[in-house]
């Protein structure tokens, strides 16, 4: 799998210096090295672009590297809304969508994201397109938060589903988190409100559309 993903992100991916200082920054802020593979990136900005989505929200922003992602799909027309616990990594990450050019489209909600997305729900906000990237614990509660937020025909991204490839594979090294992604993936495959199929990039990403 890695040998896969390795010659994907070759020849798929072009040296992007913005996103390599962002992966610097993270690194210089003692943050740990969890941003999304260089082929994951350019997928979320496909995804977005396809879609034609404009309205994103994003739960768990780390430094902003996947961020970066989803606001080049959407450009200068869209907006990121980005949930993260930490004050000090959104703030990283605000700094580094301001880099970009995105500054002024993205904002942030600190704190527990569960919370967050109560709140959001309180307020009948809508998003078109989701990338849930965060505590492995609470992905199927953040799933059905991105549900109940989601205009019809939303898309529904989410990452790690693969857990280093130890949900397929008994050999590899199992993670804390195996079990729960193989669960999740179980729940994202058979949910009666999305159409969804896991796909093999970076450590996996299940890409759902909810259905009208």
């Amino acid at each position: 799998m890695k040998k896969t993903n390795d010659y994907i992100d070759v020849v798929f991916h072009k040296q992007d210096a913005l996103l390599e200082v962002v992966l610097s920054s993270i690194k210089e802020n003692g943050m740990r090295s969890m941003s999304v593979s260089p082929s994951s990136g350019k997928l979320l900005t496909m995804l977005v672009s396809i879609s034609g989505a404009k309205n994103v929200l994003e739960i768990g922003a780390l430094g902003g590297y996947s961020g970066i992602c989803l606001a080049r799909g959407f450009g200068g027309e869209g907006k990121l809304t980005s949930l993260e616990l930490m004050e000090s990594y959104a703030e990283l990450a605000h700094q580094n969508l301001s880099k970009a050019g995105f500054g002024e489209q993205v904002s942030y909600m600190t704190g527990e994201a569960l919370q967050s997305l109560e709140k959001l729900v309180g307020e009948n906000k809508q998003f078109d397109f989701f990338f849930i990237d965060a505590d492995k614990g609470n992905y199927e509660n953040y799933l059905e938060y991105c549900i109940r937020l989601a205009e019809p025909g939303s898309l529904i991204v989410t990452d790690n589903v693969l857990a280093g490839g130890s949900v397929v594979d008994e050999n590899a090294k199992q993670k804390k988190y195996t079990e729960l992604m193989k669960n999740f993936n179980e729940t994202v495959a058979n949910h009666p409100q999305l159409e969804s199929l896991l796909l093999p990039i970076g450590d996996g990403m299940t890409i759902s559309t909810v259905k009208k």
